[in-house]
């Protein structure tokens, strides 16, 4: 009872400073505030998507609160991260709103197994950690560190070609699995002449192609031959936009100077990490969710692998680097590190290995990118 007690205390706040929590939904988007001069948290429900509105309605209780306590107010508001990206952050903060991103799955919840969940709750739940963020407490909750309109531009060649690799799979899955159900299995949609060749197959029994079995594929076909052509237009603004980055020195042409680092690697790399500061190697391990998670409590000690609890792009583009890297970079230092520890082993114990060498080796991509400095034993194009 005492636990429940303290837990529906208001938290004490700064006395020049206000507070709002917004939880953003696609029909309404609810506000929690919290002014200096009340105990009470208010709550508001305004329009979905309406910034404008929100902005009036904390504008108007600011100046409520300032006439009552005789002083200027500061207002500090919250959302969570999500489907509703960062237009509303740069909103808040044109308007002179000192607003924060909060990252939804650091927010510590009550871990019964019947807890109650509303968007009443939940709302208040983002007050209080703002609140104690504020009172110093930098542990309660994440902040996103919200990219700025260019840097979020940039990344979307990289993450639009993913989209459509994914895509030209299903297309190809797809196409392959139709004719599996007629006895057809070396059918490779991806070489050229598809239509001719899909034109002279027979199935398995010797006959042509149903009719509307025909149809549908050669309609995926017209699909996957667009995908194709867009990934091409992608590909080639991708290219010409390395090749200006290596002319002026940029990230992406630096990195393009190491042997097994081509244009598309370079590019998600900047675009998802190493246009960011960072502090240290841990913030930068950290990021990219590469970093361990043990489990220690009493005499009881495991490891749980790596948190996974960065950017997941990254990480795969990391991981992937790592193989190329042993390839491509034998003589490097880091390979000779993954040798000696692997050895001749195979199975898990290389894939455990490999992510080691990946957050090694986004570290000291980082020190190249930040410092000039080179890997040891690292290999450059000539």
């Amino acid at each position: 009872m005492l636990d429940q007690a303290c837990s529906e205390q208001t938290p004490v706040a700064t006395q020049n400073e206000m507070y709002a929590a917004i939880e953003l939904s696609g029909v309404s988007w609810l506000v929690a505030i919290h002014v200096p001069h009340a105990d009470k948290i208010s709550r508001h429900q305004i329009e979905s998507g309406n910034g404008t509105a929100l902005i009036d309605l904390l504008d108007a209780i600011r100046e409520r609160s300032e006439r009552v306590l005789g002083r200027e107010i500061a207002i500090y508001s919250c959302y969570e991260a999500g489907f509703d990206g960062f237009w509303l952050h740069r909103q808040l903060v044109t308007a002179g709103i000192n607003n924060a991103v909060i990252d939804p799955a650091s927010i510590q919840v009550n871990r019964r197994a019947r807890r109650a969940k509303t968007d009443s709750l939940d709302v208040e739940a983002l007050l209080r950690a703002l609140m104690a963020w504020r009172r110093g407490e930098k542990r309660v909750c994440a902040m996103v560190r919200v990219p700025t309109v260019k840097e979020e531009d940039d990344r979307r060649i990289s993450r639009e070609r993913e989209a459509l690799i994914k895509e030209r799979i299903r297309h190809v899955n797809r196409i392959k699995g139709l004719l599996a159900t007629q006895g057809v299995r070396r059918y490779e949609p991806l070489r050229s002449r598809r239509q001719e060749r899909l034109d002279a197959l027979r199935t398995g029994d010797g006959r042509p192609l149903p009719p509307r079995l025909y149809a549908e594929i050669s309609r995926s076909l017209r699909r996957l031959e667009l995908v194709l052509e867009i990934l091409r237009e992608i590909e080639i603004v991708r290219d010409e936009e390395a090749a200006v980055s290596a002319r002026t020195n940029g990230v992406v042409g630096r990195l393009m100077m190491l042997r097994s680092i081509g244009p598309e690697v370079a590019t998600i790399l900047h675009g998802e990490a190493l246009h960011r500061t960072f502090d240290n190697r841990r913030q930068v391990a950290a990021y990219a969710g590469l970093t361990p998670s043990p489990w220690s409590s009493g005499t009881l000690q495991k490891e749980q692998g790596i948190s996974k609890a960065g950017n997941p792009r990254l990480r795969r583009t990391m991981v992937e680097l790592a193989w190329l890297w042993l390839r491509y970079q034998p003589g490097s230092r880091l390979s000779a590190w993954f040798r000696e520890r692997v050895g001749d082993g195979k199975g898990r114990i290389k894939r455990i290995a490999i992510v080691a060498l990946a957050r090694k080796l986004l570290v000291a991509l980082w020190r190249y990118i930040e410092t000039g400095l080179v890997p040891e034993g690292c290999l450059m194009k000539v």
